[in-house]
């Protein structure tokens, strides 16, 4: 009977690619612990995101390889995910400690629900097992305490404040520290202290992802938020509506300008499906994000259907990713979160002496 050996189990994983980086499993150091026990292979896979689209695929590639061997019987994989951080890109930006990838939400105009689109992705992310926050980054229009159905105002711990959780999200917003309905008046010094302060004043410590949900335009918040730290990238929302794209188009514009890659369009409310008929109702003109996209060079990371519930869910503080997780908006939003964190996978491992920092 042939002896099997570890050195024989990474041969053989060896052969394995990652299907979106395109190069093997073990120089990619996403293969540990390889225990051999006679005929029984035992081995962790190390993902690099909890919400990795691609798991059973990888999984079943593995098996296959190590089955191989002559020799074994069995073939057992442990898998996890260990998010990695990427490297500081600029000398005057530190990453945020504790944090191993900050996204920005932006959108070049209001009304296209990107707050809606915020908090159901960070909710998805975390739904995957993936440690998130999420910052509402609009100072003078604050809605996530809203939205997450949280409004207490936060605790603070040895010199830090500790971010409220709902919906097994940690978040913070300007509308956790003014009474309801009082207006934020401030100028731009002091709107880049505020968001200096939800940065590094936050105890976001262990956090994968960081969303942050920007107010419209392109404005003060922005710059600051790219000023105070490492963003690994930016999502923009847009409806297909005219208008919307040609703000949306601004706002990659500027995060192009200050060098934070985008990670992709979302379109939302492209569609309404009428639940009496089932037809399906293209009020914006469906798909002018995703040709925008494309014609951008941008990656399109899905469309998210106009439905009532969702409008009701951000309401009430039940985000539908949450409340409704098998309607059909909810399993749009939770692709798209698998989506984005591949987006994120494959910029930090596709970026130079990224396996130094495995």
């Amino acid at each position: 009977m042939s002896t099997i050996t570890k050195e024989k189990v990474l041969a053989a994983l060896g052969t394995v690619n990652d299907p979106d980086l395109h190069r093997d499993l073990v120089s990619l150091g996403m293969i540990e612990d390889v225990v051999i026990e006679g005929g029984r292979v035992v081995f962790t896979l190390v993902l690099t995101t909890a919400a990795c689209p691609l798991k059973n695929q990888i999984e079943d590639d593995c098996r296959r390889a190590v089955s191989g061997i002559p020799g074994v019987a069995e073939v057992h994989v442990n898998t996890i995910s260990r998010v990695r951080k990427p490297k500081d890109p600029a000398a005057d930006r530190k990453a945020l400690e504790g944090v191993a990838h900050v996204i920005a939400v932006g959108s070049g105009k209001g009304g296209v629900g990107k707050s809606t689109v915020a908090a159901n992705l960070a909710i998805a992310l975390a739904q995957t097992g993936a440690t998130v926050g999420l910052l509402d980054g609009d100072i003078y229009g604050p809605n996530l305490p809203r939205m997450m159905g949280a409004h207490r105002q936060p605790q603070h711990r040895d010199g830090r404040i500790v971010p409220l959780e709902a919906h097994g999200v940690r978040f913070m917003s300007m509308g956790l520290l003014v009474d309801a309905g009082e207006a934020v008046v401030w100028r731009g010094p002091m709107l880049h202290g505020a968001i200096k302060s939800f940065l590094h004043d936050v105890a976001w410590d262990g956090c994968d992802y960081l969303l942050v949900d920007l107010p419209p335009g392109t404005g003060d918040v922005q710059l600051s938020l790219i000023q105070q730290t490492v963003v690994t990238g930016a999502i923009v929302v847009t409806t297909p509506s005219t208008v919307a794209i040609e703000d949306a188009v601004k706002a990659i514009a500027m995060f192009d300008k200050l060098q934070v890659p985008v990670l992709g369009v979302i379109e939302n409310m492209s569609y309404f499906t009428c639940p009496t008929c089932h037809e399906r109702h293209e009020i914006f003109a469906s798909g002018a994000g995703q040709e925008r996209a494309l014609s951008l060079g941008l990656p399109f990371l899905g469309a998210i259907p106009l439905h009532p519930e969702v409008r009701l869910g951000g309401d009430t503080g039940r985000p539908v990713v949450a409340d409704q997780p098998d309607s059909p908006y909810a399993r749009e939003l939770r692709k798209i979160a698998g989506v984005l964190a591949q987006r994120v996978s494959i910029q930090t491992l596709s970026a130079p002496a990224a396996e130094a920092r495995a």
